[in-house]
């Protein structure tokens, strides 16, 4: 029987971030961790346009089927969807089916009911975690469940579950079929592990890892793994895929946590901090707890913990993730799981177009800035 979850690596970064004493005694701050992330900013930010292009036909049927099972003659269903689908999302993920299913050598149109069955899973896991973490706004929108009520929102996460299950039975392969199964079910673990060491003190990175791998990197794995099995690929090359998806998808949520400090609400579509006001710990904040020791652990205890906070608590957090390289040392962590989605490919053909437009997705997860 095959494994629950692929095992993925761990990059453990030092508690101390590096930390070594000067010439004076006292303490001054250096990565530890390869700077890979230095080196994609200094460049041209990578951009996703050419995968978008080499896809555009795709995802306009994908688009198409998206808004066509989103229907139903019940009108809180489609009003309520469309209010997250029609918004600005990047929809990465089902461009990776895609993109992983031409790269493979994929003809027919039954990757393109998998990418829109998981656009699908996926929204209706942002409904739901929208609900659980009461959030105010979704991709620059208020959050559906504040205009619509917290159990029409889950409802309808729940009828775009029913829609994905439709649609990978029709794209006619059992093989995909069991991939994005299980994808849901490793998704709703991982959240679950995630509620469960909410304002946890004592997380590790290890563990948070192990969250984010569940939460969020396995439907990009899964996504990748799909578009290739679909497209009649070899055991070794959707292999590979999934590892792609996999590296991708950390390397997308460390990002991802790094903008919850770091972006502005006009750039991500929510609100920054929101990790921070629910008391979520994230690995920026993993790593800044354990850097600033016991001066500032009354102070996280009362953020994080007892989440007595006010904004000065948030900016003064900024302050000092800035000053002890908690946000850099994310972004490195992130920028190796990012080569390691690229060298995941590293057997595939270079003279098709896939192969880089993919690699491009692995650096824009990184260096994105929403």
């Amino acid at each position: 029987m095959r494994a629950l979850t692929d095992p993925y690596r761990l990059t453990i970064v030092p508690r101390n971030g590096g930390r070594r004493r000067g010439a004076s005694g006292r303490r001054s701050w250096s990565l530890s961790f390869v700077d890979a992330a230095s080196a994609i900013a200094a460049a041209e930010p990578p951009s996703i346009a050419g995968l978008i292009q080499l896809a555009r036909r795709d995802m306009a049927g994908v688009d198409e089927l998206i808004r066509d099972r989103m229907q139903s003659p019940v009108p809180v269903i489609p009003a309520l969807a469309d209010h997250l689908i029609g918004s600005s999302g990047k929809r990465l993920r089902p461009l990776l089916t895609i993109a992983a299913a031409r790269l493979c050598g994929a003809q027919g149109d039954a990757c393109l009911k998998l990418a829109a069955a998981v656009e699908f899973i996926h929204t209706a896991t942002l409904l739901h975690d929208d609900v659980v973490d009461s959030s105010e706004l979704r991709r620059g929108r208020v959050a559906a469940h504040l205009i619509w009520g917290a159990p029409s929102s889950v409802l309808v996460g729940d009828f775009l579950f029913a829609r994905a299950f439709e649609l990978m039975v029709e794209a006619g392969s059992m093989a995909a079929l069991e991939i994005l199964a299980r994808a849901s079910r490793v998704i709703a673990e991982g959240e679950v592990l995630q509620l469960t060491r909410a304002h946890d003190l004592d997380l590790t990175q290890e563990i948070y890892l192990r969250i984010i791998q569940a939460k969020t990197a396995e439907l990009f794995a899964a996504a990748a793994e799909a578009g290739a099995v679909v497209a009649g690929a070899s055991p070794a090359r959707a292999r590979a895929l999934r590892r792609f998806g996999q590296d991708a998808g950390l390397a997308f949520q460390l990002a991802d946590d790094v903008l919850d400090y770091s972006g502005t609400s006009d750039a991500l579509g929510k609100n920054p901090g929101d990790d921070y006001r629910e008391g979520k710990v994230t690995l920026p904040l993993v790593f800044v707890m354990a850097r600033t020791g016991p001066a500032e652990a009354e102070f996280w205890r009362r953020t994080v913990d007892r989440r007595e906070q006010t904004e000065a608590d948030f900016q003064r957090t900024r302050e000092l993730m800035r000053a002890t390289g908690a946000l850099q040392s994310t972004l490195d962590l992130a920028s190796g799981y990012a080569a390691g989605a690229k060298a995941a490919l590293a057997d595939f053909p270079g003279a098709s177009p896939w192969r880089p437009a993919m690699e491009d997705l692995a650096d824009f997860a990184v260096s994105r800035r929403a």
